[in-house]
């Protein structure tokens, strides 16, 4: 009996201790343009293995805690001018395409810049993609428009359109590194749209993942000290049973 409750405590501990790493990632990433905050599910996790002679029957079931899925919290972040040109923020669902050394991924960080090739990159480097491919100024070009379909142009004309894509199920998408996703199944723009010199804050509640991290917290200290008691109770009950049979 003590040996299945620390089963279920170990199993309600570590999934604390994976929720206390997400709200901890979504914490760090407060001010990081365009971040889409996680969340987990958890799920009731029956097994009918214990058991006793004093059931009714022999068989009972034991309910575990298990993490099941980290899921997008996708909200819209607050949107914000930051008077800068190649900032670029989305009104709605969509993301931008960028090129990795991976393939195409997604995000929502309109912190662009120009390298060195004059070519819009992301703040990782990537090149943001165009309905063409990678999109390429040249040194003597200024005035850079992007409307609110995306299009780019500048003094020496069109420059082509930005890449924006929707997905009928964005938590398909998995999560990458610098604030990348990859996965799911993209589809053509049809209801968000650009806007020049804004930029998308992280949709993260510093508040509420403070509040949420000291619950977590509290939780994981409040079954650390269950299982303490546990182990005092099965020692208690060795040394009885020792003191019995001497």
């Amino acid at each position: 009996m003590i040996e299945n409750a620390q089963l279920i405590s170990l199993s309600r501990q570590i999934a604390l201790q994976r929720q206390m790493d997400v709200v901890a990632n979504n914490i760090a990433n407060l001010n990081t343009t365009g971040f889409k905050a996680e969340q987990i599910l958890f799920e009731e996790y029956v097994m009918p293995t214990a058991r006793h002679n004093d059931f009714p029957s022999l068989d009972q079931p034991l309910s575990y805690v298990q993490d099941w899925a980290t899921v997008h919290d996708l909200q819209g972040g607050a949107i914000v001018q930051s008077g800068n040109e190649l900032d670029v923020a989305l009104n709605g669902d969509g993301f931008f395409a960028v090129q990795t050394a991976g393939g195409e991924r997604w995000t929502k960080a309109g912190a662009f810049a120009l390298n060195n090739q004059g070519v819009l990159v992301d703040q990782s480097g990537n090149p943001v993609l165009g309905n063409g491919g990678p999109i390429q100024f040249g040194p003597d070009e200024t005035g850079i428009s992007i409307a609110a379909d995306g299009t780019i142009s500048t003094s020496a004309g069109p420059k082509g359109q930005l890449r924006i894509v929707e997905f009928a199920n964005a938590q398909e998408l998995i999560r990458e590194g610098s604030n990348l996703f990859s996965g799911g199944t993209p589809v053509a723009n049809t209801s968000t749209r650009v806007m020049q010199g804004h930029i998308e804050r992280s949709n993260v509640s510093g508040v509420t993942e403070m509040a949420e991290m000291i619950r977590v917290q509290r939780a994981y200290e409040s079954i650390a000290s269950l299982t303490q008691k546990q182990d005092e109770m099965r020692r208690n009950a060795i040394q009885r049973l020792g003191d019995a049979n001497a």
